[in-house]
This record gives C-alpha cells, structure tokens and sequence, in this order.
C-alpha cells in the first residue's frame, strides 16, 4: 500500500498491516543518526526509515508571510543587545536560547498600552504573495502515493508572542478587546491559507495550539470557549464546507483531556501529540478513539530518553495494540527528539513500528 492509500486507511479507521510512523530530530541528533546509519546525502531521514512523510505545501509564495520590516524598528528600540537575534515572519523578534532549539523572543506589543497601538501594528498579511496553483502539485503527489499537507498557522500562540506572554494572559481577563482584535488578524490570515489548500485538494490540514500545561490548560476552559475555540470552529468548517474529505488534525502539548470533546465538536480528526505522561493516553482512545486517530503517544519526557530499546519496543507494541486496534493510529514520538535520546533507542523505535 501506498501511504496515502494507508494514511486514508487510518482516517477511516480501518485496520492496517503496519501503522504510519515517523519521528523529527533536534539538528545535532540528527547529524549523528545519519552518520550512525551512514545515510547517504541527499535521502532524507524520514525516506531512510520508512516512516510517514507527507509533502508538505503551501499555497502562497514565498511561503511566509509578507511582513513589513521596515515599521517594526521602532517596536525595538533598546534591544540592541539581542545579537544575534532575527525577526520572524510574525514581527517577533527571535534570540537563540542557551541550549538545542530553545529560542526566546522579545514580542513587538509587549509594551502596548492602548486597544490604538495594536491596531497600528504591522501584522502579517498575504498581500504581495502570489497565490501559487496548488492543483497540479496534488494531483502529481497522489499519483506518487503520497499525502498532501498544508500548515494553517498558530493561533493563540501567534497571538501572544506578538502581545507578550504576561501581558496577552491580562489582556484576556482585564482587556478582552485587545485579544480579540489580536485573534481575529491572526485568524484571518490562517483562514486564507486553509482556504487556499481545500479548494486544492489537500488531504491532511495542521493546525493547534500549546493550550496546556502538564496538569491542565494555561487558562480556564471558559476562556478557551470564549477566545479560542469560536475562531478555529470557524476555520474548520469554512474548509471543511469546500472540501469534505480534508482532515483536520490538531496539536497542543500538555494535558488537554477537558476539550477533547469540544475539539472533536468543531471538528478535529487527528489528534496531536497526545503525552503520555500528561494524561490517561488509553483513556483517551476508550473514551474518544471512535471519532479521534491519535497521533504521538510514544513519550519524549520518559521512555525515548530514559528507557532502554526493549522499553522503547514494548512501549511501540503496547501503543499498536491498546490504542491502534482499530488502524486509527499515527504512532510517533510525542516531541522533537532531543540530544540525549540514545540511537539506539531510535533504532528501536523504528523496529517495532515496521514489525508484523
């Protein structure tokens, strides 16, 4: 089977002889596991494997947002002792943090005090990016067997890295007009992306949010409902109105078991990383698995870093049976695997994804 004919497979929830797995790498992991594996130039890790790789697009070119960097100086001044440092796509400014892939960022509104300068800011538009005709390039991936995938964007984390953490968690209780104008530029621009890529055909939609913390959401529920969740139910039935057969998948970190049901309300299909060690992941599948595929469940916080292989491949088989009796069943682990994952451990992730 090809993987789309897989992938539609564990969308229908079908079983399947053998799961979709993969698995993402910090950039010094990576190098070593490719020379571990003497993998050659030019063939990428996830092709190496075998493991689940989707062909990634987007609708607009060039693919990041059109930001104008010539207003945002002012949203900086006495911060030059950030070097090195760079502006992102959103008008962030992003400092390279002390260890692997960690980055802090100084936001542009962090010192705003009126609902007037928000609105002044430079947020990103698609204005000036030419709308690419996605149509061929998913036809041509489909007839090679693959998945098409198209990334919608963040919407509370876009929105608070542009306001400041602190100040964003204040404004949603003391200044709500702050973070709705906030949410509805952001989620304007998302929606023109997604739109884009269900009137081409794309089979898979990412989308989500860091919501949670290990215990529970970073706020209450209700101000999920009253923020957050109104703006992607919109998003997802916009494009799911255009193209039925698109899935939505949905990711945030942490413990995230009190919205479930509401995400699966809106429309979420695919669920992301679902942490093992944040909440009850066969819970999860007695509770939702009929309407949900999980994707993740194999821990980066315990057994990646700090098991043994054969911990690893009990951990891939247990996951397979308890949560993947059905096919509806990504596996893969639930974060970027850092330097200290043994290779070995990766090897034997890999082993038992690919066993009978």
């Amino acid at each position: 089977m090809t993987q789309l004919e897989v992938f539609q497979a564990t969308v229908d929830h079908r079983k399947v002889e053998k799961p979709l797995f993969y698995a993402d790498f910090t950039q010094d992991l990576l190098r070593r596991v490719r020379q571990f594996c003497d993998i050659p130039q030019g063939t990428g890790t996830r092709d190496f494997f075998g493991m689940f790789r989707p062909a990634d697009v987007s609708p607009y070119e060039p693919s990041q947002a059109a930001t104008r960097y010539d207003l945002l100086e002012p949203y900086y001044t006495g911060c030059s002792q950030y070097d090195p440092a760079r502006v992102n796509c959103l008008g962030v400014l992003e400092v390279p943090g002390s260890l692997y892939h960690f980055t802090r960022i100084v936001s542009p509104l962090r010192n705003a005090e009126e609902l007037s300068e928000i609105e002044r800011y430079p947020f990103p538009t698609h204005e000036g990016c030419a709308l690419v005709d996605l149509s061929a390039v998913v036809a041509a991936a489909h007839d090679q067997g693959k998945v098409v995938s198209c990334w919608s964007g963040h919407l509370y984390e876009n929105s608070w890295q542009i306001r400041g953490y602190e100040s964003f968690l204040v404004d949603m209780l003391l200044n709500p007009e702050n973070c709705d104008f906030i949410f509805d530029r952001i989620s304007e621009f998302n929606l023109e992306t997604a739109v884009a890529a269900a009137k081409a055909g794309v089979d898979l939609l990412s989308t989500g949010d860091d919501v949670a913390n290990q215990r529970d959401l970073m706020f209450s529920i209700e101000v999920w409902r009253r923020f957050i969740k109104p703006r992607w139910a919109k998003l997802y039935a916009e494009v799911k109105k255009i193209n039925p057969r698109i899935k939505i998948r949905y990711h945030s970190d942490g413990n995230i078991m009190s919205i479930i049901p509401e995400l699966i309300e809106i429309g979420v299909d695919i669920l992301n990383p679902v942490q093992p060690e944040c909440l009850d992941v066969r819970e999860v599948k007695r509770k939702y698995g009929d309407k949900l595929v999980l994707d993740g469940a194999i821990g980066t916080q315990s057994v990646m870093p700090f098991g043994t292989p054969e911990d690893v491949r009990q951990a891939v088989r247990a996951a397979r049976r308890d949560l993947g009796s059905d096919g509806a069943l990504i596996l893969a682990p639930t974060h970027v695997l850092e330097p200290e994952v043994p290779i070995e451990n990766i090897l034997a992730f890999v082993a038992a994804c690919l066993e009978d």
